[in-house]
């Protein structure tokens, strides 16, 4: 830890060397504070939802109505977190636009997402509601990780019950 300002403060997990507006394929973990299960719960094997998971699902579907150059590839939304592929695509130029495309970087896509549910669920009677301050990312470097990750990401259910309270799994 590094200090600013006269107080310590958590280094950033991102790669320094990495502009996260890159287009690329991201692995994504975003955590509910202290793991607490707000989406719903694991029923053999299958994620049952709950009215705020499924608000953070829909969040999750329209990422790509926000931001035209997002494509999302498989993703799950766990009791307490949700996993995900997101894909920048580069930003193609068109003629009926009257401003240069901004850059949107993957920090940029989750802050939009996570706001969303937050607001919903203030606005919701789930006033208690709040994310971990940060996300784990990963960069996919080829075919076979994309293949490992969406491979974990549809098991994850499955895992639940062996893994959801092992401390090594609290990593952010």
């Amino acid at each position: 830890m590094t200090k600013f300002q006269n107080k310590y403060r958590i280094e950033s997990s991102r790669l320094k060397s990495w502009d996260y507006s890159t287009p690329w394929w991201y692995y994504v973990t975003i955590n509910t504070k202290n793991h607490f299960e707000y989406f719903g719960r694991i029923e053999r094997g299958y994620v049952l939802l709950n009215e705020l998971g499924l608000i953070t699902k829909n969040c999750w579907e329209n990422i790509p109505e926000h931001f035209p150059n997002i494509e999302l590839d498989y993703f799950i939304i766990m009791p307490n977190h949700l996993h995900g592929i997101i894909i920048i695509n580069p930003i193609v130029e068109t003629p009926d636009r009257a401003t240069l495309p901004q850059k949107t970087t993957l920090g940029q896509i989750i802050n939009q997402f996570k706001g969303s549910v937050k607001r919903w669920a203030n606005k919701n009677n789930y006033s208690n509601f709040s994310w971990q301050s940060r996300f784990y990312d990963h960069i996919i470097r080829n075919e076979k990780e994309l293949y490992n990750i969406r491979k974990y990401i549809e098991q994850n259910p499955l895992k639940w019950n062996l893994e959801k309270n092992k401390t090594e799994n609290n990593y952010l």
